[in-house]
């Protein structure tokens, strides 16, 4: 592999284990030193590895920079040095010369305890996001503003704010204590979710489907699994959820970057070791006796997964969103919810729930209210997807909805 194919992809899976590990070892009020030392090693690998070539384990060579470094910095800084293990007293044993522990264990913890560090509830749930998407998922700052449809200067600001945040609140690099880990887990799960749909649903990009984002999202919640006090039924619920809706990538989008509606999948694309995984956490997720809004999405996901030859299939998402908007009584909830009772109990009636949720401005509204009027009234069904297509930001739902409105019109 070339250096300019090789930096990049170890950007992305070795820059998040560094910074978690400098991360717990500096503490929340030094993160931006942390991320110095990163950048600083990547740095040296370009222009190393350019020189001299790519070293017969780069990913060590990686480590090793980044070890020497840190001690490098605690050389030259005595005083910060002598801050770091006043810090540190208590909390791990400090030796005269800093351990840096790039081991797989401490990576996995680091990563672990920083996820609850980067979802504390103290900081907006966007700047969660960006900073999960920084520090635990390896982003570029442009990648981010391109998620967020923003520009750089707005998501260093956000970040900025974020960790000047968690530096005046001077959080801990740890996990919650055990009376508390349910409750924080849960603003965890929450940013995972989201970070998987902003790329299961993106609205930012030409390509509907951003895998990366998934499968971050993915590959934080099994952290999560690994660890006994966090492996809990909402956390197998939520990945049971991932592995359902991952296992219909390649079904869901053309040759072209199209989207490929539910009903017109090719279902010999969609991947039965996903589907496994998914029924596999499924069931871990029912040990428990709490039922999560994460349980009934996976639940709802489980039937979209299942021949469509099952007649009982629209009747039983019907029940589980039924319950569903109870616990999250979302307008998106309730959309969902409009579209699956008119295949369960007739268009009519959903079109007067439809109607009663009276969203303005949303394209999946009018899209939606654009599929129960067809051809039952075209000419308002027309109108919908004109309201649709004016206020949709995705090129692929647009491109969607202007072929429901070509085949209403010919």
């Amino acid at each position: 592999m070339q250096q300019q194919e090789l930096i990049p992809q170890l950007f992305k899976s070795e820059y998040r284990k560094i910074i978690s590990v400098l991360c717990k070892l500096f503490g929340t009020a030094h993160i931006a030193l942390a991320e110095d030392i990163t950048h600083d090693t990547f740095l040296l690998a370009s222009e190393t590895w350019g020189l001299k070539g790519i070293p017969q384990n780069p990913t060590a060579w990686l480590y090793t920079v980044a070890k020497n470094k840190t001690i490098d910095h605690f050389r030259r800084n005595k005083l910060f040095s002598e801050k770091i293990r006043e810090e540190l007293k208590g909390t791990q044993t400090v030796s005269e010369e800093m351990e840096i522990d790039l081991s797989v264990e401490n990576i996995s913890d680091s990563q672990l305890k920083m996820m609850f560090v980067i979802c504390n509830p103290l900081i907006p749930v966007e700047a969660q996001i960006g900073l999960a998407l920084r520090i635990l998922c390896g982003f570029g700052i442009d990648e981010i503003a391109d998620a967020f449809l923003s520009n750089k200067e707005t998501i260093n600001k956000r970040l900025f704010r974020a960790k000047e945040k968690l530096r005046e609140e001077n959080i801990k690099v740890e996990l919650p204590p055990a009376n508390e880990i349910n409750s924080r887990l849960e603003n965890v799960l929450t940013t995972l979710y989201l970070l998987f749909n902003e790329g299961y649903h993106s609205t930012t990009q030409t390509t509907s489907i951003r895998k990366d984002l998934c499968l971050e999202a993915m590959r934080l919640c099994y952290l999560l699994l690994e660890h006994p006090k966090t492996n809990t039924p909402p956390v197998n619920a939520l990945m049971s959820l991932m592995c359902f809706h991952s296992s219909r990538f390649e079904a869901r989008l053309g040759q072209s970057g199209e989207s490929i509606l539910y009903d017109q999948q090719d279902r010999s694309l969609w991947d039965s070791d996903l589907i496994a995984q998914g029924n596999y956490f499924l069931i871990e997720s029912a040990k428990g006796n709490e039922i999560s809004k994460y349980h009934l999405e996976a639940s709802i996901a489980y039937w979209h997964a299942t021949p469509q030859e099952n007649s009982d299939r629209w009747k039983n998402i019907l029940e589980l969103y039924n319950k569903l908007v109870l616990i999250d009584p979302s307008p998106m909830v309730a959309l969902n919810r409009a579209y699956v009772l008119s295949k369960a109990k007739g268009k009519e009636l959903a079109i007067k729930e439809a109607e009663k949720i009276g969203l303005s401005n949303n394209h999946f509204y009018y899209g939606l209210l654009g599929n129960l009027y067809t051809n039952l009234n075209n000419k308002k069904a027309a109108d919908y997807y004109k309201e649709a297509i004016k206020y949709c930001k995705s090129p692929n739902d647009k491109l969607i909805f202007e072929q429901h409105l070509q085949a209403l019109t010919h």
